[in-house]
């Protein structure tokens, strides 16, 4: 599965190389011309890099870098004009993983891009949580000793239940996160996921299970 990486960018120019070239070394893209468009895009898929404006026409690229970080694990690469040592710091500062100003070698930027992904799956390949442990690259899943013999939409659902940890996950944005769709009218699936986790994580005899709260969502508790 290619990578998906979100190109925020009001310069159509400049979208324009950055998509083509990135899409050539086999990248999925998403396009944002500005912040608002970038916020719906990272509420609505699942997107692996962002590389980011400073400079946009409703947002400023240092708070939006600040409000990404709050919610999405991904890394954040600046692209700006404004290219001052100071104006550097304060991106990183701000939660950006790279920097590079304009005008740059777009050889130099698919290089940053490959960099920061290998960073990020090299802190990500392990999931643990409770006594569960979550392999990634292999998808696969274990409680204590006990490989939990795992589907990958059980391995999914896990994965995202373990990743959030301040609160419930919403049927619909869970189940869009698993099958990559809407959902629809029919939870069938999902119940049906949730319930033979559980079954495993009973056979395992762990002291977790993935619970449905009403009104809220799915999230991973202790018994």
């Amino acid at each position: 599965m290619a990578y998906k990486i979100l190109l925020v960018e009001d310069n159509p120019h400049i979208m324009e190389i950055n998509s083509e070239s990135l899409i050539m070394e086999g990248y999925e893209v998403v396009e944002a011309p500005d912040g608002k468009t970038c916020l719906s895009v990272l509420q609505s898929q699942e997107v692996n890099l962002a590389i980011l404006d400073i400079m946009l026409p409703d947002a400023d690229g240092l708070d939006l870098c600040r409000q990404i970080k709050q919610e999405h694990d991904i890394p954040i690469i600046f692209l700006s004009a404004l290219g001052e040592n100071s104006q550097i710091i304060d991106g990183l500062r701000a939660g950006g993983d790279d920097y590079l100003p304009k005008p740059y070698d777009i050889g130099v930027l698919l290089a940053r891009v490959e960099a920061r992904l290998r960073d990020a799956n090299r802190k990500k390949q392990f999931v643990s949580r409770d006594g569960l442990k979550l392999d990634t690259l292999s998808m696969t899943g274990y409680y204590g000793e006990n490989d939990l013999l795992l589907t990958q939409k059980e391995f999914l659902l896990l994965r995202f239940v373990s990743e959030n940890v301040t609160g419930c996950i919403a049927p619909d944005e869970l189940y869009r996160k698993i099958w990559g769709v809407p959902m629809g009218d029919d939870r069938s699936a999902l119940h049906a996921t949730v319930s033979r986790v559980n079954k495993k994580l009973e056979s395992a005899n762990a002291s977790i299970r993935v619970t449905y709260n009403r009104g809220e969502g799915y999230a991973l508790e202790e018994i």
